[in-house]
């Protein structure tokens, strides 16, 4: 597992944060100059126009959507959050590009449950969201569940057979195939294991079992054996009495 997670971490960048183009508006506005600052990477430049859109017009779901993005460069993470969860209920046709990147934003707090979650809303919204598919692999890998995690990176590569990321899928696949199969090689001993405690108890017991009845069948005829002697001499005694008279 170990290993497995150390060639993860090489390539953690593997998360993608979705960002869409929009057509241009005045370069007045101020959803087009976060915009701009935005695209050009600036993100602690964008922010105070893109939060002045959003109270402006809380039904911007683009200025929301950078927002959130802004928040996450920038490390701020529970505004991320709160951002997300704000306009995930009335996201429509945007609910699975929200709920993925709400899930990259637990993902990058550690919460590899959680964002297991959102990225699972994200492919029920839409099946053919290939990058759902790989970073909830990324978050399985994370809880040790190797097993769905397979899977996941299959159905990832199923969608993106020529993805840039092939080549470092493949090993993290090849090294979790190769962890189930020690994994599974530890459960059989450890069966042995305790098959052999089992035997070896039982076996124990039976001993103990044989011991104490063979110390009660010991103990019983020496109770037997002295209660014979005591007759013999009750009746002696009771004889040479009568011989007396």
């Amino acid at each position: 597992m170990n290993r497995i997670k150390a060639v993860f971490r090489k390539f953690a960048p593997l998360l993608f944060f979705i960002v869409f183009c929009i057509p241009n508006l005045s370069p007045q506005t101020s959803f087009s100059q976060g915009e701009e600052l935005f695209l050009q990477n600036k993100p602690q430049e964008a922010l105070p126009y893109l939060e002045e859109t959003v109270a402006r017009d809380p039904a911007h779901m683009q200025a929301f959507l950078y927002l959130g993005i802004v928040y996450q460069q920038l490390d701020r993470l529970d505004d991320a959050i709160t951002v997300y969860l704000r306009i995930l209920p009335r996201a429509g046709a945007e609910t699975a590009r929200v709920s993925f990147n709400l899930g990259n934003v637990y993902f990058a707090k550690g919460d590899f449950e959680q964002a297991r979650q959102y990225y699972t809303r994200t492919i029920t919204a839409d099946p053919s969201f290939a990058s759902a598919y790989l970073n909830r692999a990324n978050a399985l890998v994370q809880s040790g569940q190797f097993e769905d995690a397979l899977a996941d990176y299959a159905a990832y590569l199923s969608m993106e057979s020529d993805s840039s990321q092939l080549e470092e899928v493949t090993k993290i696949m090849t090294l979790i195939r190769e962890e189930l199969v020690f994994l599974e090689q530890q459960f059989e001993q450890q069966f042995v294991i305790v098959e052999d405690t089992i035997r070896n108890e039982t076996d124990r017991r039976r001993r103990f079992i044989l011991d104490v009845t063979e110390s009660l069948r010991t103990v019983v005829e020496d109770i037997i054996r002295l209660s014979s002697i005591n007759n013999d001499q009750s009746t002696t005694t009771f004889s040479d009495f009568n011989n007396d008279q």
